[in-house]
Order: C-alpha cells, then structure tokens, then sequence
C-alpha cells in the first residue's frame, strides 16, 4: 500500500467517525430538548468533570474507566444504580471518540491492518450482542482473568528475557499472523456486551503477535469509538442515564483522554511494554475478584 493509499484509507476513517460523532451530539441534543424530564438536568459541577478527567487519563493508558467511574458513583451517591450503565456509555463516548482521533492520528500502524482489526471487534460485538451475551457472565470473566494473567506472564517473561523475543516490533499483520489478530479481535467484540474490556486483551493480544505495543492504542481506540455511540445512543432514547454527570464526565473526559495520548506518544517503547503488562495484570486479577464478588452476592441473594 503506498503512502498516498495510506493516507487516504486514514483519513475516510476519521471522516466516517466525525460523521458518527456529529450523529451522536445531534441525538443527544434533540433528545435533550424534546424531553426535559431527562434524569439530573442542569450544568455539570467540578466533581462530576473531575471524574471524566482521571477516569478517562487512565482509560487511554489502558486501564478502563467503567470500574472506576462506577465505584465512585456508588460511594457519593452521585448517579442513581439504575443509571450508572447508561450515564458510563453515553459520559465516555465523546471521550473515546478523541482517544481514537488522536490516536489515529499521532500513533504509527498499518492503516490495513488498523482497519480490519476494528472492523473484525465491530461484527464480534454485534454478534456478541444476540449470542455471547446469553452465555453465563461470570464464567467468561474467570476465563477471561485467568488468560490475561498467563498472558501478562509469558509477556514479562519476553520483557526480563527469558524467552526469545522481537524487539522493535512492527507496525503490521501480515499473513497468519493478521489472522489470528482478526479472530481474535472478533472473539475480543464477542465479549464486550457482557462489560468485558476490549482494551488489556487487545493489548496483550497484538503484542504476542509481534505488532508494537504502541500501535494497539489506535486499533483498541478505533473499535470502541465506533461501538459507544451507537449503543449510548439507545440509552439517550430511553433516557435511562444522568444528564448533569454525564455532560460533566463527557467534558472532563475530552482533556484527560487528549493528554493520556499525548504522554503515551512521548513514552519509549520498553515503557509502553512494561504498560501493557502491568494493566494487563491488573485486568487480569480485577475479572476474578468481580466474578468472585458476583459470585458472593448471588448467594446472599438467595
């Protein structure tokens, strides 16, 4: 592909996402205005902003923002529970739509290979949707943890070098390689509908195939930009979500997403490796204790 081609398949996605973008904020609007008794009207204050800013920080490093938004929901009171899922889609999608400009944008990859492994989580999450999300949730997450941690562990074991490893990394997939990325992509969308995270997997996953650890932050970016949208959207419809949290976490979480970004482009690439390993782990040990936790109340429960 040359670098005119290159140019040109990069810049339609950033054109078809804008589109999808201004989509979304026209929804959002119309919906607004059409129903006032949308959940918590009003401005957002400093708090609910400050959430977005660190939780979306952390999300473009790699270590999610879900998890941590909803813990701190919880312990302030500041969402109603039944509000919490649609205040995270519809709060996080313009943040994630940044982290995926920006790192389109700014981050080194195959724009081929970018493509296809976003389009590969985005057909796994619609079928995830009708298919995978009727399979038992706490079990996929035990799977899931217990993989993460054997991944982290054979990639730490290329970082101390004990095992035999590339060091540069590339900016492609190419031949069996690319496939296993595509399938594992897809399996990686399949997941998503059930709260599990597209981003340590992906992570760990592209870096075993010997893709530079770099280069999954556009791929892991792209996809889910593509996917919160869509599904926020249904959640603005249905106005199951806060308004005032949710402007608050969308404009905190804007500028915590761009400087996130900005860090990970200036770090050096053992930094970015030893990243990966580390929120990989840290995915890892969080599925378990959540499976172990659901587990637990669901006996309670009974």
């Amino acid at each position: 592909m040359s670098r005119q081609t290159e140019a040109q398949v990069i810049t339609a996605l950033i054109v078809a996402l804008s589109i999808l973008s201004v989509v979304y904020i026209g929804v959002w609007v119309f919906e607004v205005r059409r129903h006032p008794d949308t959940p918590d009207p009003g401005l957002p204050d400093a708090e609910r902003a400050a959430v977005g800013f660190v939780a979306n920080f952390f999300d473009a490093l790699g270590i999610g923002s879900f998890a941590t938004s909803t813990t701190y929901f919880r312990m302030r009171k500041l969402v109603a529970d039944e509000l919490i899922p649609g205040s995270l889609n519809v709060g996080y999608a313009l943040p994630t739509a940044t982290q995926a400009f920006i790192g389109i944008t700014v981050i080194a990859v195959d724009p081929l290979t970018l493509i296809l492994m976003i389009a590969a989580a985005v057909v796994g999450a619609w079928f995830g949707a009708g298919v995978v999300s009727k399979m038992p949730r706490r079990g996929i997450q035990v799977g899931m943890g217990i993989a993460l941690l054997v991944a982290a562990g054979f990639f730490l074991a290329r970082l101390m070098q004990w095992m035999p490893s590339s060091d540069a990394g590339t900016l492609d997939l190419q031949g069996m390689n690319l496939w296993l990325g595509l399938a594992g992509s897809f399996l990686l969308g399949t997941i998503m509908p059930l709260g599990i995270g597209y981003y340590a997997p992906c992570m760990i996953l592209v870096s075993l195939l010997g893709l530079n650890p770099r280069a999954a932050f556009p791929i892991m970016m792209g996809a889910c930009a593509f996917l919160m949208p869509v599904a926020s959207m249904n959640f603005i419809r249905a106005r199951r979500y806060s308004l005032k949290t949710t402007l608050g976490m969308a404009i905190g979480g804007v500028v915590g997403s761009a400087l996130a970004l900005l860090v990970v482009k200036e770090l050096d690439l053992d930094k970015v490796r030893w990243l990966v390993m580390v929120v990989v782990t840290y995915t890892g040990f969080s599925l378990l204790r959540t499976a172990a936790s659901e587990k637990a109340a669901g006996r309670a429960g009974k």
